[in-house]
């Protein structure tokens, strides 16, 4: 009988507002935080070594940018976010859950971590990540880099291709990092979709 895979950390927590900047400057104000990146759809502060604990997304601009606003545009938590150890672990519980009928509704490499979405029956959703970096230090430097002002949200992928990838012999490292230019991916049911 093989273990179950469970994560390792709670990760991070994303809120979906109207109140941007109030809300910014709360969680920075109240966590002594530090704001790690900022746009004005989307911002992430952190208050320890983590790339971040708490993501913003403003409604007021997703809401304006588009005719088909969020189908959960109301103020509200948008996922909790839960870290893996590694990105077999991460790839070895989707294979887990598709053996029970649970799959993800998105998966993205977001540059920072390698993501799956979920939700659950009500419709809470939540991120399974595995970091791409070994550090902080250097999941910061790619935040602050040119690849991630380009793209902060991400690039979709396939888990089952990532997964014969990794099962092949490609190596963890060259998998986790996202290097290149690609066009933001559309966002299936959460962050800015």
């Amino acid at each position: 009988m093989t273990t179950a895979i469970r994560p390792t950390s709670f990760a991070h927590v994303v809120y979906r507002t109207y109140r941007f900047e109030q809300m910014l400057g709360w969680y920075v104000k109240v966590f002594c935080g530090k704001v790690q990146y900022q746009n004005p759809v989307i911002a992430f502060v952190t208050y320890d070594g983590e790339h971040h604990r708490v993501a913003l997304l403003n409604l007021g601009i997703l809401k304006g940018a588009s005719d088909a606003a969020t189908p959960r545009g109301h103020p509200g938590v948008d996922h909790v976010a839960y870290g893996f150890a590694s990105l077999r672990e991460l790839l070895g519980k989707y294979a887990e859950l598709k053996e029970k009928g649970v799959m993800p509704y998105w998966c993205v490499h977001h540059g920072i971590t390698v993501s799956l979405y979920y939700a659950d029956p009500d419709g809470n959703q939540m991120e399974f990540q595995a970091d791409s970096y070994t550090s902080n230090d250097e999941a910061n430097a790619f935040m602050y880099g040119p690849h991630f002002e380009a793209n902060p949200i991400g690039v979709e992928f396939d888990p089952e291709l990532m997964r014969a990838r990794l099962e092949a012999g490609e190596s963890e490292a060259a998998l986790l990092l996202r290097t290149e230019h690609l066009p933001v991916s559309e966002v299936r049911g959460s962050m800015l979709g």
